[in-house]
């Protein structure tokens, strides 16, 4: 009896005892799952790690890659982005662009690229240019005009800086709906080209730049500048045409007044203008230095020893400055002018015609002391 009172029956146990064996056999079967749990993260971990770094290794250039300097890049319409990593290539480096086009489908969204220029910055990353030409809206695209005499040469320069075709232009500025409602004509839509500096879309089409330096024109032309014409009994469509000459006549600017007016003073009087200039837009060849009796003959309507009032319109791009000249100069009474004879591109003056046959003279001495035919 006493002894059941100190020992227990196996089945019960007491609450001194650690474990049954089978919960022993528990704990040891956990620990390889333990290890494989153990395991299993740290390949997650170094799996994440190794994307991570992938990930870093492809998008870091992106964002770390910049231009170094400062380039228009065109996209023509159905551009792939190897070929425009083509075009950017050729002013940004290879390197920026294959940059330029990893980061495309990031900043399309997979979508087509859009038709159109983009100015990219000196210093812009890779992602955010790539951004620009994906999304961004399109940049301007600068032309100046200075001098161009034809429409053909107006056109050639258009074609080379925007992406517009040099016929499709041309045949714009015949095209008789854009001339009438431009109220203009062949002839006088270049004096719409007032000599300045531009900026078009890349994309733009004819009848848009077209529209363009016609709201130049307007904006030029104020309610003063209109004034100042009427004053002078001319259209300003006429001052152009006048202005055009000057600026053939002469790179004087303190001349070139002068020159208008003296000109205006010809056609107030009834005499033809007999502006050399004239006969060399006839004869197509504005490389003529000597002016010889035949030429005076050419039939051309632009021919104003041959035919009286102006020209049938401008024969060059003018500026605003020459206009400005003509419409603000001082009144004279100069009728006659010839090229000075000390070839300084300035000119002698005369009231009547033997003053005028004397500065001539001199002037045809000097072109024959020189040999210039």
């Amino acid at each position: 009896m006493i002894l059941n009172k100190y020992c227990n029956d196996p089945q019960q146990g007491d609450g001194n005892n650690s474990g049954s064996p089978s919960d022993l056999n528990n704990l040891d079967s956990d620990k390889p799952r333990q290890r494989r749990r153990y395991r299993n993260f740290w390949i997650y971990i170094i799996c994440l790690v190794v994307v991570f770094g992938l990930a870093a290794a492809a998008i870091i250039p992106l964002v770390v890659s910049r231009a170094p300097h400062t380039a228009i890049i065109r996209v023509p319409e159905g551009a792939t982005s190897q070929t425009v990593a083509d075009s950017v290539a050729r002013y940004l480096g290879r390197d920026f662009a294959d940059h330029l086009q990893r980061a495309l489908p990031i900043a399309t969204g997979g979508e087509s690229l859009q038709r159109g220029a983009w100015r990219i910055d000196q210093g812009m990353t890779a992602i955010a240019a790539a951004r620009r030409i994906g999304r961004g809206a399109q940049s301007g695209i600068r032309v100046t005009f200075v001098n161009e005499r034809t429409v053909e040469e107006i056109a050639a320069k258009l074609a080379a800086k925007l992406d517009v075709d040099k016929d499709s232009m041309i045949a714009a500025f015949s095209d008789p709906n854009i001339l009438s409602e431009l109220r203009t004509d062949r002839e006088h839509i270049i004096g719409l080209f007032l000599a300045d500096t531009y900026e078009f879309y890349w994309t733009a089409t004819p009848a848009e730049i077209i529209k363009k330096l016609q709201t130049h024109y307007d904006r030029f032309w104020t309610n003063e500048r209109m004034d100042e014409a009427a004053k002078l009994h001319l259209h300003p469509r006429e001052i152009v045409t006048i202005a055009s000459i000057v600026d053939e006549e002469t790179n004087q600017s303190s001349e070139k007044g002068m020159i208008g007016r003296l000109y205006i003073n010809r056609l107030q009087k009834g005499m033809r203008l007999q502006a050399d200039p004239t006969v060399k837009y006839a004869m197509g060849d504005f490389s003529i230095r000597r002016i010889t009796g035949d030429m005076l003959n050419n039939p051309s309507p632009y021919n104003t020893y041959r035919y009286d009032g102006l020209p049938p319109g401008p024969i060059r791009i003018t500026s605003g400055a020459t206009i400005d000249a003509i419409l603000t100069s001082r009144p004279h009474s100069y009728l006659y002018m010839c090229a000075s004879e000390d070839f300084s591109g300035r000119h002698n003056f005369a009231l009547d015609y033997d003053t005028h046959l004397r500065n001539a003279r001199l002037y045809q001495q000097a072109l024959d002391q020189r040999g210039i035919r």
